[in-house]
């Protein structure tokens, strides 16, 4: 769990600055560098005027092309941002039910049929992420190592909840910086109670229009981040060498590497 306190953006849901995550050398990573949360559609004027007033100036967008048309980011348009968009379709479980509220009911009930049939747990599907998005978690990394010049250095890293693809990214970050692995799977599993209440009943009940049975697995699999997945998940990358190691596969240099932990760890 993060050691700085959260500062609200009013209209950002899952929001959180990862500075103050203890590492595991001793000392905290700083804050300000990297922060995590969902979408930004739902921003309010309160909202945008404190975006504007942070220290953000780079956004990883890391949601599918359709979950962008559906529900564009809100940007304060008092100053530019750095936007990358770098789509993961993995994890796209959130956007993908609010499409299916815009969809042809006949067309989704059969496709849920058969997606249901072969529901993956979240670590598996955290797998699948990390197996096919190497390239896309090394330009997240490196865009944390190098934000460009300015004062508006923070790198903001979202998806549509902020729990999967957001999760993922963020602990891969976190431990190619050193940091203490419990506390990056605290941080993970802090999501859930994030998103509980309004929110998660509303993507349940989304989900219950189109006839889905809400089981415990849906219910895991789209509100949910339970430790075990994390732990699946940077288990799978502890066998290929770590943190480090698995985002110079995505193409990340030795150099980006180091920038990277002088960013987040000082």
């Amino acid at each position: 769990m993060t050691g700085s306190a959260d500062p609200a953006i009013d209209g950002l849901r899952n929001f959180r600055d990862t500075g103050g995550t203890p590492l595991h050398a001793g000392g905290a990573t700083r804050p300000g560098v990297l922060f995590r949360s969902g979408a930004l559609d739902s921003l309010t004027d309160a909202g945008l005027a404190h975006l504007a007033a942070s220290t953000i100036g780079v956004i990883v967008d890391l949601r599918t092309p359709t979950e962008r048309a559906m529900a564009p980011d809100r940007l304060p348009p008092q100053r530019l941002f750095r936007t990358a968009r770098l789509p993961l379709l993995e994890g796209a479980m959130t956007g993908w039910a609010q499409a299916a509220g815009q969809a042809d009911p006949a067309v989704v009930k059969a496709a849920l049929r058969e997606a249901l049939e072969s529901l993956p747990s979240l670590g598996d599907m955290y797998i699948s992420m990390l197996d096919g998005g190497a390239t896309v978690f090394a330009e997240t990394a490196r865009l944390v190592a190098d934000p460009g010049d300015g004062e508006n250095t923070g790198v903001l890293v979202h998806c549509t909840a902020g729990k999967d693809r957001t999760g993922i990214a963020t602990a891969l970050l976190l431990e190619a910086a050193g940091a203490d692995r419990a506390a990056v799977v605290a941080d993970y599993a802090s999501s859930q109670a994030r998103l509980a209440g309004p929110w998660a009943e509303s993507t349940m009940d989304m989900l219950a229009s189109l006839g889905v049975p809400r089981t415990p697995a849906l219910i895991e699999l789209a509100t949910g981040t339970p430790a075990a997945a994390i732990e699946q998940a940077l288990a799978w990358v502890d066998a290929r060498g770590g943190a480090a190691a698995y985002l110079r596969t995505g193409g990340l240099s030795t150099a980006e590497t180091a920038a990277l932990r002088v960013r987040l760890a000082g």
